[in-house]
């Protein structure tokens, strides 16, 4: 049996990418995301927890229980109705689905895909399996310091149709930062892990995720990406000793002195409060 999380938990992810593309901006033809005031990168949300959901996929997606909801190609719709006929629930009947047969169909969901019962999701599109708020919540990630966006000039020797093959070689544009260090922000509620069924099984899949993620998430458009540091704070209170942003104003990142333009970890000062400075109740973990 699945042991219930009892704790309230804080996390910062700190991570960083070398000549890469984070995540580009659709609207703004794939640039690196830039806060347009300030010159900072940022990173969404939903950027960071599909890296998430396709480590878990790739390392238990076998196993039972740890399924992904929103994945490639998937057709959620058909996912909903799959645990309908499993319950033996009709869910194409002329009245939709509602009281004891929805909370079925969302506990169901809930147990049989992990990124559902991790960070939520909509579940009422079709058949109605109404919503889950997921226990795991985390913010756009936002670099240390303002980060430089750059356009490179690319070439294709190679032609798609045999009448280019005298034309002059294609031109294309690849769109990078040289460095940037990330932070994003993280919460986890047990109340709400209570309700999903997330349990610390789950959470120990989830920190493993963060610490892992961009190993298995390689490819040449995001350039080098790697995890740094997961500092997190445990509340000893399911509803937390201690504010998050308070705690998270503990953890001091700095460039070193005498750097003036980063390009590695290694030019960052990255301060972790000692246990005396950590207010009654919490236990930090670096991971």
């Amino acid at each position: 049996m699945a042991t219930p999380l009892k704790n309230r938990y804080d996390f910062m992810l700190v991570f960083d990418v070398k000549d890469g593309n984070p995540n580009g901006d659709p609207d703004a033809g794939n640039l690196p995301r830039v806060d347009s005031e300030t010159g900072e990168g940022l990173i969404t949300d939903v950027c960071l927890k599909r890296k998430v959901r396709n480590y878990v996929q790739l390392i238990k997606g076998t196993e039972v229980g740890y399924d992904i909801f929103v994945k490639e190609k998937a057709v959620l719709n058909n996912l909903v109705d799959e645990a309908y006929a499993e319950l033996g629930i009709d869910a194409n009947a002329k009245k939709p689905a509602k009281g004891e047969a929805v909370d079925k169909g969302r506990a169901l969901m809930c147990k049989k895909f992990f990124d559902i019962r991790t960070f939520g999701a909509v579940l009422s599109s079709g058949a109605n399996a109404g919503q889950v708020r997921g226990p795991v919540q985390m913010t756009f990630a936002r670099s240390v310091d303002p980060v430089v966006t750059f356009e490179h000039s690319i070439t294709r020797m190679a032609v798609t149709k045999a009448e280019d093959v005298d034309k002059e070689r294609t031109m294309g544009r690849k769109n990078t930062i040289p460095y940037g260090l990330y932070v994003s922000y993280g919460f986890v509620s047990p109340s709400l892990a209570a309700q999903t069924g997330f349990s610390e099984a789950d959470l120990e899949t989830l920190w493993t995720a963060l610490v892992n993620m961009f190993d298995q998430d390689h490819s040449a458009a995001r350039g080098m990406m790697a995890t740094q540091k997961l500092i997190v704070f445990k509340h000893d209170f399911a509803l937390g000793n201690a504010p998050s942003h308070k705690l998270f104003d503990l953890v001091k990142i700095a460039k070193k002195n005498g750097v003036t333009v980063p390009r590695k970890f290694a030019d960052y000062d990255v301060t972790v409060p000692s246990k005396d400075a950590l207010p009654s109740g919490i236990e930090i973990i670096e991971k």
